[in-house]
């Protein structure tokens, strides 16, 4: 019997919970003005009126609403890796957290297509391969369609 590895995707380690039930990304929040950074700040608040340097990790919301979205109907280039034997065009999207008042980009899950799409179309974070190799399965979050009870 073949275990499979789960790992979170090259560069994406520490942005989000791989093996959390309910998924969300991990972001930080300054301690001095409250703006909230997706991915990660090391160097400082993004807000032009803050000097904060110091930040709390927190789990950003599960749901968002599609802001914006194209599809990749192109293979894009290294360090991308083809998950199947052709490229399969796959549908990106821009969702935006209210909460946060942050737009994350990602992928949306296999079989949404763009006529599936539309701005303010509610979404929730999804854990989702990106590729396999070998015995490990690389992961990545994706934006999924909310069906009917999914979000409040």
């Amino acid at each position: 019997m073949t275990t499979t590895t789960r790992v979170p995707a090259l560069g994406a380690e520490g942005w989000f919970t791989p093996d959390d039930p309910e998924p969300a990304l991990l972001g930080m929040r300054c301690t001095t003005c409250g703006t909230y950074v997706f991915p990660k700040a090391d160097f400082g608040c993004p807000n032009p009126a803050c000097v904060g340097l110091a930040f709390d990790e927190v789990r950003l919301s599960r749901f968002g609403t599609v802001w914006s979205y194209t599809d990749a109907r192109y293979q894009p280039p290294a360090p991308y890796v083809v998950p199947t034997e052709e490229h399969e065009p796959f549908c990106i999207a821009a969702v935006h957290l209210a909460d946060e008042g942050l737009v994350v980009m990602g992928q949306m899950v296999p079989g949404v297509t763009v006529d599936d799409l539309r701005v303010g179309l509610p979404v929730e974070l999804v854990v989702d391969t990106l590729f396999t190799e070998g015995e490990v399965e690389h992961v990545i979050w994706k934006w999924k369609p909310v069906t009917e009870g999914g979000a409040d």
